[in-house]
This record gives structure tokens, sequence and C-alpha cells, in this order.
């Protein structure tokens, strides 16, 4: 029996590490393990447990992030304040805690990081050309998401990260885009789930200010307050 926080198999529908949908990033990902031949360049499964209460949607795997280490926001610029808001609510843990001020370096697939409660899984499986999936291959990826959220039957709250990952929740769930608005912190009920937003916590949103760690703080704070009325 998998772990926990053991990679997804591929013969479960919301994951297939051999998936070859969309033909500019199946091209692109061949490319790049020509030129990286030490990085995964695989569709990168999601990351903690299955029975977990909440999910945590990603955009897509970063070249030098998931996409190389083969974890969701591992080795990337968004990974040090995701696992160590994370750790810091108790969401997350591993024999040296991850700290917000970390370097992304610090991060890796095999540092026994594990997630309690919670589970992250990207919009977009694969490695988009500039970060960019385009709006076909995200449909195309939404058929994985909206399994996954099927098969969480103890999901309750999802925090998406970014609009693009907002949008693919609201198509997973069979919901138009026009749905709920999407904004920092907005909490929207939909088809029975709580989904808040938030920035992305990308390294690029942190260095302008658009997004700080009070701010990144205080989505998980909610998301677990409201797990912790549902339970009552």
């Amino acid at each position: 029996m998998q772990g926990d926080n053991a990679p997804v198999s591929r013969s479960l529908s919301f994951y297939d590490s051999h998936c070859r949908l969309c033909p500019r990033l199946a091209a692109f990902l061949h490319q790049v393990k020509r030129e990286h031949p030490d990085f995964a360049c695989q569709p990168v499964a999601p990351f903690g447990p299955i029975d977990a209460p909440l999910l945590i949607a990603g955009l897509a795997p970063g070249l030098k992030g998931a996409n190389a280490s083969g974890r969701p926001f591992t080795g990337d610029g968004a990974g040090p304040l995701l696992f160590g808001t994370l750790t810091e609510l108790g969401m997350a843990s591993r024999p040296q805690p991850v700290r917000i001020a970390d370097h992304p370096s610090t991060i890796r697939a095999d540092d026994g990081l594990q997630l309690h409660g919670c589970r992250i899984s990207n919009a977009v499986k694969c490695l988009p050309p500039d970060n960019k999936p385009l709006p076909v291959e995200i449909r195309t990826c939404n058929r994985f998401m909206a399994a996954e959220i099927e098969a969480m039957r103890n999901l309750r709250v999802i925090v998406a990260l970014g609009k693009v990952a907002h949008d693919a929740v609201l198509m997973a769930l069979g919901q138009k885009a026009s749905a709920a608005r999407f904004a920092h912190a907005a909490e929207h009920r939909i088809a029975g789930y709580t989904l808040i937003d938030s920035y992305h916590c990308s390294r690029y949103n942190q260095n302008t200010g658009r997004l700080t760690a009070p701010m990144f703080r205080a989505v998980f704070e909610r998301a677990a307050q409201i797990l912790e009325l549902t339970n009552r």
C-alpha cells in the first residue's frame, strides 16, 4: 500500500506519468530532456495524502523546479514560501523544517518533506514553454484535476494559487469561469466546496510585493479555520 505522500500510481485516472496528450508540451519536454538529462521532464504527480481535506491548486511545473525534481514546488522560487507557510501552520514537516527565508535549493525531492491534511496538484502537469500553458492544454489536462477532486473523498477546501488555477478548478467542477471572480483572499462556495483564491507564490509576485508572506499565511489560516469549523 502506498504511503500518504507516495507518488500517485499511474494506474489511477488522475495521473499518468506517460501522458502525451498535448503535442506542444510533449515536444518541449523532449527538448528539455536532451538539454538537461538529469531533469525528470515528465508529468508531475500530485503530492500529499489523497484523503486530505485541503487541495492546493498550482499552475504548472517550473523548468528548474518541479520539472527537474518531479515534486510540485520543489527547487523553484515559490517553494520556500509555500512549504515554509505550511510548516508554520502544521501542514508540512521534515527533519529540517522548511523556513520561508530558505534558498530554493534547500528543498529537494528526497528531503523527507511530508504534507499533513493537504495535497498539492497543478492545473497543468507538464512544463509549458515560458511558463504559459495554452488554453487548449489547460482544458486537456483538466480531466486529471476533475478526477483528482472526485477521488479526494474528504475534500472540503481548495486554495487556488493564481487565476489560471482558479479557472481550472472551476472547470474541473463543471462551472463556468463567470461563476466566481478571482481575487486574492476571495472565498467562493462552489459545488459543495469552499474555494479560496491567492495570488501565486511565484518569486516574481514576492519580489514585486504583490504577495507578502503575511498575505499568503492569512489565506491558509482561513482555510484551516474553515476546516476546523466544519469538523465540529
